[in-house]
């Protein structure tokens, strides 16, 4: 046993009369409510006007979430269909593979059209989520401390995590603390969200690339963690779900990084030579 580890906490539910309200959904609210902050900060820094991310927002909340919803929908529903393989089957299980990956993507895309319909070029507007959804990414992933999910294998260190009986994969009944693979995932968010702030400064980043480039390293540090969760975890193509949708969310960005990449400026054209010809004493004409 260690001599010191992280306690779980005992409720994860509030009964409040006939309404249940979970330690998890007030995590991604106050997530949601970091990232708007520091993305409404950086875009004013950045000369934008004031009010400008909460009207964005207002369209990439809701994109975000249903993008969450279809996940935890199809996830839980991916058997319903039987045990032979069906062309709506592969469907369900392609769409649920998204996780949050998805639920970014979605968001993105709804930030792209409130930004189409308002007239505001997107690329200022995604170079200051860029790092506002990291930040917010990091408060969110705490929830899973609250759900007693998303940890690793047995770990001895002082910063395991205790896990209540109740909440142990198969196969761990035995084992009381853990690896905190939520923790893990917040602070390599954290750590990105102050390298993706660095890099856009120190290379003079398009807000295009800066937001591809938070997706890539976003995508980079979920695939290390899911390889470390344990329990009965749905698979796709012999990949977990989770670590699926990170190759493909890294692929797109690395891809997306290198088609936007600056030009190479094109050779700078001689200045026309002067031709000087003298017709005559005092007279001179230029060809």
């Amino acid at each position: 046993m260690p001599l010191a580890s992280i306690p779980s906490p005992g409720h994860a539910v509030w009964h409040l009369g006939p309404l249940s309200v979970r330690a998890y959904a007030l995590c991604v609210i106050a997530g949601i409510v970091v990232a708007v902050a520091v993305a409404s900060r950086g875009y004013r820094r950045a000369g934008g006007r004031p009010g400008v991310i909460l009207d964005v927002a207002a369209w990439a909340i809701p994109f975000g979430l249903a993008g969450a919803l279809v996940h935890t929908i199809l996830l839980d529903n991916r058997h319903a269909f039987g045990d032979e393989y069906r062309l709506w089957h592969a469907a369900t299980v392609s769409v649920a593979a998204i996780g949050v990956p998805g639920a970014v993507a979605l968001g993105a895309a709804g930030a792209w059209i409130a930004c189409r319909r308002s007239g505001i070029t997107f690329g200022p507007v995604a170079g200051a989520i860029a790092p506002a959804l990291a930040f917010g990414l990091a408060v969110a992933a705490l929830g899973n401390w609250w759900a007693q999910q998303f940890y690793g294998p047995p770990s001895t260190w002082w910063w395991a995590v205790r896990i209540s009986p109740e909440h142990r994969v198969p196969g761990y009944e035995n084992y009381a603390t853990f690896s905190p693979a939520f923790l893990y995932q917040s602070l390599w968010e954290v750590a990105l969200g102050f390298a993706v702030i660095w890099a856009a400064r120190r290379f003079a980043l398009s807000g295009e690339r800066t937001f591809m480039l938070c997706a890539a390293g976003y995508a980079a540090g979920g695939f290390w963690v899911e390889s470390m969760r344990v329990g009965p975890l749905p698979h796709a193509l012999g990949i977990r779900y989770g670590a699926l949708g990170d190759i493909a969310v890294f692929i797109l960005a690395v891809l997306g990084m290198y088609l936007t990449r600056p030009g190479r400026r094109p050779p700078a054209r001689g200045q026309v030579k002067r031709a000087v010809v003298e017709d005559s004493p005092g007279d001179v004409m230029s060809v």
